[in-house]
């Protein structure tokens, strides 16, 4: 008798500890996708606002929900539910239109029906040019101890959004362009780091579909250098950019 009750024990335990990790699985599924999703910093495109080595946490809620906002866009939806529409200044993370499938991060600066140009790395906004106050230039010094410098500007929006931008060549490959107009239901999106990012300047990326945002930028959680992983706890003490955590986009 007492064999039989350690056996119905060990099936209510391992009942319970299933019930335990579905659950947890669930509300992981309905946090990720209907709350907030983590999204890390690949690429230097958004640099001196966003690092490759950042963390952030993307609202879902903040544009609706399309297909885009499930895992493997698992849920066939035609265009978005509770649609809200980004506002010039946000930084957004979007599906590529190229494969709607990889995840690219940069800044909302043209509308639907917009006139977009960069103009001797100036970027003009229907016609006008939009302001840019000269800082000192921004420094960073790599890996192998190489220092680079990069001309550093504040650019203010006509909405009043205002961050700051970097131009590493006075004559980069997009600092001149032709007059882009952006079609109905899509956005124009730049990189912070001017010369360094390819975004609706180029055919590659071009203008973004409403449909493709998968959520705004919201918050760092966490940032560690190029050279540790986040996993690599022994070297968080000198390798995590502690004044960057918790730092609001």
């Amino acid at each position: 008798m007492a064999s039989k009750d350690k056996a119905a024990d060990k099936e209510g335990g391992l009942y319970e500890t299933l019930k335990v990790i579905v659950q947890a699985l669930l509300i992981a599924f309905v946090i990720r996708t209907f709350l907030f999703q983590p999204f890390n910093i690949p690429s230097a495109s958004m640099v001196q606002t966003l690092l490759v080595g950042d963390y952030l946490f993307v609202s879902k809620w903040s544009y609706g929900y399309s297909r885009y906002s499930f895992p493997f866009g698992i849920i066939p939806l035609e265009g978005r539910v509770l649609e809200s529409t980004p506002e010039r200044g946000d930084i957004a993370v979007f599906k590529l239109p190229q494969d709607n499938a990889t995840d690219y991060i940069k800044r909302v600066v043209g509308l639907p029906g917009d006139t977009i140009q960069m103009q001797g790395g100036q970027l003009f906004i229907n016609g006008t040019g939009v302001p840019q106050e000269r800082l000192s230039d921004y420094v960073e010094t790599g890996l192998n101890g190489r220092e680079t410098r990069a001309r550093r500007f504040r650019e203010t929006l006509p909405n009043g959004v205002s961050y700051i931008v970097l131009d590493s060549s006075e004559n980069g490959l997009f600092d001149n362009t032709g007059v882009y107009t952006v079609p109905p239901g899509h956005y124009f999106m730049m990189g912070d780091n001017r010369d360094n990012s390819t975004d609706s300047r180029a055919t590659f990326v071009g203008y973004v579909p409403l449909e493709n945002f998968v959520g705004r930028a919201e918050i760092i959680f966490f940032s560690i250098r190029e050279d540790a992983q986040i996993w690599e706890i022994w070297k968080w003490p000198g390798s995590v950019r502690w004044g960057r955590i918790f730092d609001t986009l």
